[in-house]
């Protein structure tokens, strides 16, 4: 069965985890994700079955929103609610200021990700070496915030709506308000309202072929060449522009690359989109 559509991941569940449940209810045993959330997050996770597992890639995946609340004076090393190791009192903060701060974080955004988070460090995650109580040093990486506003401040908690790039930690971003309100600070409730075009609408098949991040291309030769996967000259294609493409024929779509003058299959008969 090929398949793409969104999950409302649930709380203390890991992304990967929860691919268990999935492959039940669809009875299938080929089954993926993309933008893994943390455990203590909810919310948009992006799934695939079948061969449509192969177009994670391809798929167009941002801005990202997400809805989250920072506990002022919480403080945990994770920067989420599974360690919390302390809890301190803090005087309110007036909601002109919160807004204010919040507001400083808007645009281009250079910080260091959570030190619990999937990055790899020679061959490891993160979070395990943090877990083991490894030093970690990560390096630091830029995300573009597009728009962040309060919801609602309800002290101690900050409730905040952002938009943003791919890739970009939300934990950080609470990190970094608590910083320059002065106080420790962590999230303590984290959902992801959309990744792109990707809303969760009740586990509904989408048909991947409308959220591919890819330029289509015409290819004008004998379409049963394609279908057996045989070499093809860049001359039957209608734009011969190096790029990575999406090729529609009568019953399948392909995905090639055109460079050097030369046509290489990336992906070949991907099934076409039956909703149900």
């Amino acid at each position: 069965m090929n398949r793409l559509f969104v999950v409302n991941k649930p709380i203390f569940r890991t992304s990967n985890g929860y691919m268990g449940y999935v492959k039940r209810k669809y009875g299938t045993k080929k089954v993926g994700f993309s933008g893994t959330l943390d455990p203590f997050a909810t919310g948009c996770l992006i799934v695939a079955t079948g061969q449509y597992t192969k177009l994670f890639q391809y798929l167009d995946k941002t801005p990202k929103s997400y809805k989250a609340t920072l506990w002022l004076g919480a403080n945990s090393p994770s920067l989420d609610i599974e360690k919390v190791d302390s809890i301190k009192e803090v005087e309110p903060f007036s909601q002109t200021r919160i807004e204010k701060e919040l507001a400083s974080l808007q645009g281009e955004l250079t910080y260091y990700p959570p030190k619990f988070c999937a990055k790899k460090i020679n061959g490891q995650r993160a979070y395990e070496l943090a877990r083991a109580g490894e030093e970690v040093n990560l390096k630091t990486i830029t995300s573009s915030i597009y728009d962040i506003k309060l919801l609602n401040y309800n002290h101690p908690f900050v409730h905040f709506e952002a938009k943003v790039s791919e890739g970009t930690y939300i934990r950080s971003l609470g990190a970094l308000l608590a910083d320059k309100l002065g106080v420790d600070g962590t999230l303590s409730s984290l959902h992801r309202i959309h990744e792109g075009k990707f809303f969760y609408d009740n586990e509904k098949a989408l048909d991947p072929f409308q959220y591919l991040a890819l330029p289509s291309n015409t290819y004008i030769g004998d379409e049963e060449f394609m279908e057996l996967g045989k070499k093809l000259g860049v001359e039957y294609f209608e734009n011969q522009n190096e790029g990575v493409y999406l090729i529609e024929t009568t019953s399948f779509f392909s995905i090639i690359e055109i460079i050097d003058g030369l046509v290489k299959y990336r992906f070949n008969r991907i099934p076409k989109f039956i909703e149900n």
